[in-house]
């Protein structure tokens, strides 16, 4: 991960921690064991990240650094052991799912553009980087994935900030300046579509 800044490497580090936490709260109700939790955590945490290294044909993140590997089994085992304590309410995982959305977007797209590829492509790689382990864990616990759901606002709002970081690249703002916009972005439009049920058109044939 030597081409990684420092500040992309700790964001990457938090997104893996917090999708790691996040996949096990959404399997509460799933009565799965720590094995499973961690199974589920792995692909949430992992996934988009292993996607875009391998479409960028780059080292795969977690082979390259076995740290992310620790942050994920340690954040699963926490947040385990945790829920097991205390009792949490229905749907406590869509808030910090809407964070790790941020700041994997955020990785991603910074990741691309330091791989020289085309603005759009890149916005697409944050997007997915964001995305990909959600639908994993999602399909893992045999939900629909939250990206596939009516009127979400998941993958449009991860699209969403990948642009306006590297809208904010290309004005020359700074890489902390550029990555803080663009998560602030993902995070605000996630939020407001769950609060205020945005959605978007809805495919339908005619009557």
């Amino acid at each position: 991960m030597a081409a990684v800044s420092d500040l992309i490497y700790g964001v990457a580090m938090a997104a893996v921690a917090v999708n790691a936490a996040t996949a096990v709260l959404e399997t509460e109700d799933k009565h799965m064991d720590l094995v499973g939790a961690i199974v589920v955590g792995l692909a949430a945490s992992l996934g988009g990240g292993s996607l875009r290294d391998v479409l960028l044909a780059r080292p795969v993140f977690w082979l390259a650094d076995v740290a992310y590997l620790v942050c994920c089994i340690t954040s699963v085992a926490a947040t385990f052991l945790l829920a097991r304590r205390v009792r949490l309410p229905v749907g406590v995982f869509v808030i910090p799912d809407a964070v790790g959305l941020a700041l994997f977007t955020v990785v991603g797209c910074q990741i691309a553009i330091n791989a020289g590829v085309h603005w759009l492509a890149a916005s697409l790689l944050g997007a997915i980087t964001g995305v990909f382990g959600g639908v994993l864990r999602d399909v893992l616990v045999n939900e629909v994935p939250l990206v596939m759901r009516p009127g979400t606002l998941y993958a449009t709002a991860s699209w969403c900030g990948a642009l306006a970081l590297i809208a904010a690249h290309a004005n020359g703002a700074s890489e902390a300046i550029s990555a803080a916009i663009g998560g602030a972005l993902v995070l605000l439009v996630r939020l407001l579509a769950i609060r205020y049920r945005l959605r978007m058109p809805v495919f339908r044939t005619p009557q």
